[in-house]
């Protein structure tokens, strides 16, 4: 089955209400442009390099998401073009976006990360921080936080994943809102788990693009 191909059928299995963000993190221009061409305009890169290359050289119509760890030093390179930034994982971070984000005189929509797995590969907040960082979120007048993210076990046992997903989904939904409505999780391997816990966005990659080599 082709990229495209197999993106489409995806698609028509999920309600239209999830946003799909494909992972294009060491994949081909000609990898994307071949997605794009088709319609498809949400690419998610963890680099924040790579994503700048991919930028000047793609088509600018094209949303941006960063999927990966930020550090700090590297906001001000992502402030002019990016369209999610999808991992927000300190107050530091938080912090250094609307700084770089007013000296532009833009407002960045981010969500924040919270880790559900007890893997220490993951990054994110404490699910009992959440609180507090949307509070302190308020006091930033050049971030905009649009929901949550999560990552679940890289595991095989879907009770466990499935126990992740609901924690993150309960946690999200008591500050739900229209402007604060994204619940991002799900990747190629546990989209259908996190969609049927109500996720509205899923990062898909390798089920598109086949294993990296």
């Amino acid at each position: 089955m082709s990229l495209n191909n197999t993106l489409k059928s995806i698609k028509d299995e999920i309600d239209k209400k999830v946003k799909i963000v494909v992972v294009s993190k060491t994949r081909s221009e000609k990898e994307i442009l071949d997605i794009y061409k088709e319609g498809h305009k949400n690419f998610g890169e963890n680099k924040v390099q790579e994503i700048l290359e991919k930028y000047e050289k793609l088509p600018k119509d094209i949303r941006w998401h960063f999927i990966g760890h930020l550090q700090t030093n590297k906001v001000k390179y992502l402030i002019p073009f990016i369209s999610l930034i999808h991992s927000v994982d300190s107050l530091k971070l938080l912090k250094e976006i609307n700084k770089k984000a007013k000296a532009k005189n833009k407002v960045i929509d981010c969500l924040i990360q919270v880790k559900i797995a007890n893997e220490d590969s993951k990054y994110g907040f404490n699910i009992n921080e959440v609180s507090d960082v949307l509070n302190y979120a308020l006091e930033l007048e050049n971030v905009s936080i649009k929901g949550l993210m999560g990552m679940a076990t890289n595991t095989n046992n879907n009770n466990l994943i499935d126990k992740e997903f609901k924690l993150l989904n309960t946690e999200f939904k008591k500050y739900k809102s229209k402007d604060f409505d994204v619940l991002s999780m799900g990747m190629s391997n546990d989209y259908k788990l996190a969609i049927s816990n109500e996720s509205n966005m899923i990062r898909l990659g390798s089920i598109i693009f086949g294993i990296r080599k």
